[in-house]
């Protein structure tokens, strides 16, 4: 077996890395059409409170923000897929409560913080909870019918 040989350098201290142009810069100079970005609520000024019976609008429109995030290992939005327990509007406060399909799913860490950008970005909506609950489990009934068809399991 041979052995392999290597240097090491010692230094002072590290070169500086030129930084990068904004992501914004980039895009306006490729000229490409531009894709929603989720990201828009949170830097616009935040709405004023809706009144209360346009709140069931609201709910539609934040079902409709919740059915465009989908599960990275089942080809289902979460919605449908029945992760989604309920949806509660109080005043431009979007409050949701959700699982996910087992309790060590890859997406555990980072699936609540996209439910909370994608809900955030619904104009009307000033703030949002993510309530994550492993109470009641989630199992395959919950499913909508799109959902099961969409899997082959109607």
């Amino acid at each position: 077996m041979t052995e392999k040989a290597f240097e090491v350098e010692e230094v002072s201290e590290a070169k500086p890395v030129a930084k990068a142009p904004p992501l914004r810069a980039v895009a306006e100079a490729a000229a490409e059409p531009h894709t929603p970005d989720y990201l828009d609520g949170f830097l616009k000024q935040k709405p004023e409170p809706v009144a209360a019976d346009s709140e069931t609008a609201l709910v539609d429109d934040v079902v409709a923000a919740l059915r465009q995030i989908h599960d990275p290992e089942i080809p289902v939005n979460i919605y449908d897929l029945g992760l989604i327990y309920n949806v509660e509007i109080d005043n431009g406060h979007a409050t949701i409560t959700m699982t996910l399909t087992t309790p060590h799913c890859p997406v555990a860490e980072s699936m609540p913080g996209e439910v909370e950008i994608r809900v955030c970005a619904v104009p009307g909506i000033q703030s949002c909870d993510v309530n994550l609950v492993w109470d009641p489990a989630w199992d395959p009934g919950k499913m909508s019918d799109e959902a099961r068809l969409e899997m082959g399991m109607l």
